[in-house]
């Protein structure tokens, strides 16, 4: 059919088109006028109802489930680069907050065996005492001695 001419080709054998010319009425007769007047709101009516159709098929169509397959395909395509970058981010940091947990314990642990060495450095501190005043004590009996020796 060519836009705008009201012309309507049809097919012909070899492919070949025959042009086909549109229905002759007669507008003067006014019989033809009262049956135009009278189908117009039939006309409307089927005209509504095939917009309708019309709107509810393209509505249909736009939110096919292969669309809202699209939809969000193209969502995470636009969305996982940002989100692949979050992730080495966090796994970058749970990285570094592990090496701090693991200093942190790793002091933690030296501190609580230095408190239960506690015990052992009292007993050092005991016999340390006990050793200087064992050396004194033979300082005073080397004096003594020397003394009685030149008298």
């Amino acid at each position: 059919m060519s836009i705008g001419t009201g012309e309507v080709r049809a097919p012909v054998s070899q492919g070949r088109f025959r042009q086909l010319s549109p229905p002759q009425t007669s507008g003067s007769c006014p019989r033809n006028r009262a049956a135009a007047t009278m189908e117009e709101p039939e006309m409307q009516l089927k005209g509504k109802k095939v917009t309708d159709k019309f709107t509810e098929s393209v509505y249909v169509l736009a939110n096919e489930p292969s669309v809202a397959l699209y939809r969000l395909q193209e969502h995470v395509r636009r969305s996982l680069p940002e989100l692949a970058q979050h992730k080495a981010d966090m796994q970058r940091w749970e990285e570094q907050s592990q090496g701090a947990i693991y200093t942190v314990e790793y002091a933690c642990s030296a501190v609580k065996n230095l408190v239960d060495s506690s015990v052992y450095f009292r007993s050092v501190e005991g016999l340390l005492k006990q050793a200087i005043m064992d050396n004194v004590a033979l300082q005073l009996l080397a004096g003594a001695a020397r003394a009685d020796t030149t008298v």
